[in-house]
């Protein structure tokens, strides 16, 4: 109050607020936070300031909330912050933003862990191989903590060596596990398992290999049986035989089919078409 001692007397009031950044207290406010899968879990952050900040939760990376009723909401206001049922998917970084008006705002940083067993899945528990040839068996884990990963197959723990190699990526809490057979033999045949334990459990999938034959295109002649009637191939034959000359010879002939030959197409080893007894077309 200022005043001026006349007379009469004279005065004048004043009145100054005091105002105060936010501060976000280290202590009622959560650290970072470890829960099970299914549990509840509270975010907590306190922030003193003049006026009084107001809380505002926020996903680092711009990641949606979950309200109780399942909404999604891209912020929540609040000291508090609950997540019932927590899932694998809640797991990552949350920020507590306090601000009242006076610059600057301030946040902080926490950090939800969700802890959770294996969980294995398989593309396929059936996978057909061919002898020769490259095989490549996989497997998609997910597990918090890290779970330990490895193939078996009988009583045996498969690791990387001559006939097979054994590779794991990581993603977040996803694990994609790999086993490539370098060259399938018969003795290769049978039940693979991939396994994946943390402190949480233990489990593991099958994968069976059978064997596949590779199909023989190729054709036992290339001669036509005599007296054969009906058809042959999806086409008609009469009872004269057909001769099929070899490539060369059929290119170095220029003499016509004798009459009565049978029109047929014909498809051998060498992906020849044969007509008339003279090639037409090379595959």
């Amino acid at each position: 109050m200022c005043q001026i001692n006349t007379d009469p007397m004279k005065s004048q009031q004043g009145y100054l607020d005091v105002v105060v950044p936010p501060d976000i207290l280290d202590y009622p406010t959560s650290t970072d936070l470890v829960v099970r899968e299914l549990s509840n879990a509270t975010l907590r952050c306190v922030a003193n300031g003049s006026p009084q900040p107001n809380i505002t939760w926020k996903r680092e990376g711009g990641a949606p909330l979950y309200l109780p009723s399942g909404k999604e909401v891209m912020a929540v206001e609040g000291q508090n912050y609950t997540i019932p049922r927590v899932t694998r998917e809640h797991m990552g970084a949350y920020l507590c933003i306090a601000s009242n008006g006076v610059p600057p705002s301030v946040s902080k940083r926490i950090f939800l862990t969700v802890e959770f067993p294996p969980v294995i899945e398989v593309p396929s528990q059936l996978v057909g191989a061919r002898v020769g040839r490259q095989l490549v068996l996989q497997c998609l884990s997910q597990a918090f903590p890290k779970s330990i990963n490895y193939w078996v197959r009988g009583d045996n723990t498969l690791v990387k060596g001559p006939g097979y190699q054994t590779e794991t990526i990581d993603s977040a809490y996803s694990i994609s596990m790999r086993l490539t057979i370098k060259s399938v033999a018969l003795e290769d045949l049978g039940e693979y398992k991939c396994v994946s334990k943390n402190y949480l459990g233990e489990t593991e999938q099958s994968i069976k290999v059978d064997h596949v034959k590779t199909p023989d295109w190729g054709l036992s002649s290339t001669k036509l049986p005599k007296h054969t009637k009906g058809k042959y191939l999806g086409r008609p034959v009469s009872e004269n035989s057909v001769e099929i000359p070899d490539a060369e010879e059929s290119t170095a002939s220029s003499s016509p089919a004798p009459r009565g030959t049978a029109n047929v197409f014909l498809l051998v080893t060498s992906l020849l078409w044969i007509s008339c007894g003279k090639p037409v077309a090379r595959l």
